[in-house]
């Protein structure tokens, strides 16, 4: 890697901080959960603003953007309460992205707790997902078609708030619908739309989901979570998820992001952007600085 690499500016647009036994994650305090990532015991523990700089290390890492970790449901704006504390007293992360169910009954309420807070710009609910594309049914309760998931998610454009989506590509269509009906709330797709199955057939129907949802203009995406259990993060293994994510969003519509520490469990904080400075290192300068820093100031407007 060169030196311009190294000075090169990032805003990691998808990270995570956690504190074991301040507030409650069922998922990391309480019960193991099956995971894309299979065991997760190595990232059962505290996660704070001195381990995240310790892992981005010599990478420029000059703002941050903190995605809802799974705290507990019943009070998710106790997480961003918390985490402008966090900022308060250190100056991370630069901005937030709550956690919202569009079907609570107090939807309302969450929404505008969360946009009481200088540092929330979106939020996010990963909706009700099928375990393969042949088990998909249309309009399923919690899914992306719900009328209740609609009736909350129409609200997030009386505060201006994003939508960050995770969900697996086979979905994408219905995250098409919801962008289309929905013109004025922008449409954030995490982790690359979640490309777990590389073979040809695999790669094929990720592609042309993608192709579908990026054709929707309030449509970004953030190359993120894109490791393989079992496989070495080279710049050979993704290179094509990267690039095609690339060709159909355009390096405008795309940010790059760690999903630390969650994808320490996968590959090095290094490992990572090493790799993904390798992969784009043909693009123009002034791609690959929106890729790494300007889309998401100009999405997120970190402080």
């Amino acid at each position: 890697m060169s030196a311009a690499d190294d000075d090169l500016p990032i805003i990691d647009a998808h990270h995570h901080f956690w504190e074991l036994g301040h507030g409650r994650y069922p998922w990391l305090d309480d019960h193991v959960i099956p995971f894309r990532y299979g065991d997760y015991a190595a990232i059962r523990r505290s996660y704070l603003v001195d381990d995240f700089r310790r892992d981005h290390g010599r990478h420029n890492v000059v703002k941050s953007v903190h995605m809802e970790a799974e705290w507990d449901s019943r009070e998710p704006v106790a997480e961003t309460r918390w985490l402008q504390a966090l900022h308060d007293a250190t100056g991370w992360p630069h901005a937030v992205v709550g956690q919202a169910w569009f079907g609570r009954d107090d939807i309302a309420a969450v929404l505008a707790g969360h946009a009481a807070f200088p540092l929330v710009r979106s939020v996010r609910q990963k909706p009700a997902a099928a375990a393969s594309p042949g088990a998909v049914v249309a309009g399923a309760p919690g899914s992306m078609a719900d009328p209740e998931f609609r009736a909350g998610y129409r609200l997030l454009s009386k505060h201006g708030l994003h939508y960050d989506l995770q969900t697996p590509w086979w979905h994408l269509g219905e995250a098409a619908d919801l962008a289309r009906d929905f013109p004025d709330t922008l449409i954030i797709l995490n982790h690359t739309g979640l490309p777990s199955d590389r073979s040809p057939a695999g790669l094929a129907g990720w592609r042309n989901a993608m192709a579908g949802f990026a054709a929707q203009p309030n449509t970004m995406v953030k190359i993120s979570g894109i490791g393989v259990p079992g496989r070495n993060w080279t710049p050979a293994l993704q290179s094509d998820v990267v690039l095609d994510t690339i060709r159909l969003f355009g390096a405008d519509r795309c940010m790059v992001a760690s999903n630390f520490p969650v994808d320490s469990l996968c590959a090095s904080y290094d490992a990572i952007f090493s790799g993904l400075k390798a992969i784009t290192a043909g693009l123009p300068e002034a791609d690959r600085r929106g890729l790494f820093h300007d889309n998401a100031r100009r999405v997120y407007r970190p402080v």
